[in-house]
């Protein structure tokens, strides 16, 4: 569908528009007095948010991220799903499954009487998924951008057999500087520690980086990064996830990713509202499941 097309079936004048984006993927701009934000249509994926009276975004987006058809883009919320991290079978499959680097189409788009905005886009199975993961199924995202910003990820199983899924909301904060950054909530929590072959470890205190940092928490649904660079708290609310991911890459293997700046390590931090480990979600023939994700930004 073209942009043209787009604007006429789903634009909401004041509030949303469709533009040609980099790499000529679709993108949506919100403006809606409340808040910006930019949605890629490729992926489903949240770009940018920023609440009208913040300086800063919420989010990270790398300066060299790829915007091209089978890669993902480094920044904002990419989704991944059915699987989170490797494949649990085949290690010749991408990481973090196929939704991420997907074409998705618009549900729709609507002004919400509290000045928000919202839109829905889908993404359903075909030939190539079903290549990649044999079952059937529909997504939908619904994203509302208002002072807060608010995702829900629904899959609905269309097939006549239970699946089992692992996915994430794999979200890049903006922060100041890595090294002031705690994330509180996890205080006392078990967690598997990637860097350090999968032992299982208790975290002690808040979450601190200074090194490579890759864990999957038993999480709690109420989390916060305290960011003294940018003089804010991120309050991070989730329900259907047991798990959370607290990652950093650390300057040695962001020098080795061709689409993030050698030094940008320092300017984000992923706090990932997940299914992970063994945190598997079953969804029985006909049902549908719902991963919900909540994002604010607190000053004080």
């Amino acid at each position: 569908m073209t942009i043209e097309q787009l604007n006429l079936d789903y634009g909401i004048a004041g509030q949303l528009t469709f533009v040609d984006g980099e790499g000529g993927l679709s993108f949506i701009e919100v403006n809606n007095g409340l808040a910006t934000a930019l949605i890629s249509i490729y992926g489903g994926q949240v770009l940018a948010f920023q609440p009208t009276h913040e300086a800063e975004d919420l989010l990270f987006l790398s300066k060299k991220a790829y915007y091209q058809d089978g890669k993902a883009i480094k920044g904002g919320i990419p989704i991944c799903w059915p699987w989170f991290g490797p494949h649990p079978t085949d290690s010749t499959r991408s990481a973090h499954g196929f939704a991420r680097n997907r074409f998705w189409h618009v549900v729709g788009t609507e002004a919400l009487a509290s000045g928000a905005t919202k839109i829905v886009l889908g993404f359903a199975d075909g030939p190539e998924t079903q290549s990649l993961w044999p079952h059937r199924f529909e997504m939908a995202i619904a994203i509302v951008v208002g002072p807060t910003l608010s995702l829900e990820l629904i899959t609905r199983n269309t097939g006549t057999e239970s699946i089992s899924i692992t996915q994430a909301f794999h979200t890049y904060f903006n922060v100041g500087d890595i090294s002031q950054v705690q994330v509180l909530g996890l205080e006392n929590t078990t967690y598997i520690d990637k860097v350090d072959n999968s032992l299982e470890k208790q975290q002690q205190g808040p979450v601190m980086i200074a090194a490579e940092v890759d864990r999957i928490y038993r999480s709690s649904n109420e989390l916060v990064i305290d960011d003294p660079g940018l003089g804010r708290k991120i309050r991070i609310s989730s329900e259907g996830n047991q798990t959370a991911v607290v990652w950093n890459p650390w300057s040695e293997i962001t020098a080795k990713m061709a689409d993030l700046e050698d030094n940008d390590y320092h300017r984000f931090l992923c706090v990932e509202t997940t299914n992970a480990a063994e945190d598997v979600v079953e969804i029985p023939a006909g049902q549908e499941f719902q991963l919900r994700a909540h994002y604010s930004i607190e000053r004080g």
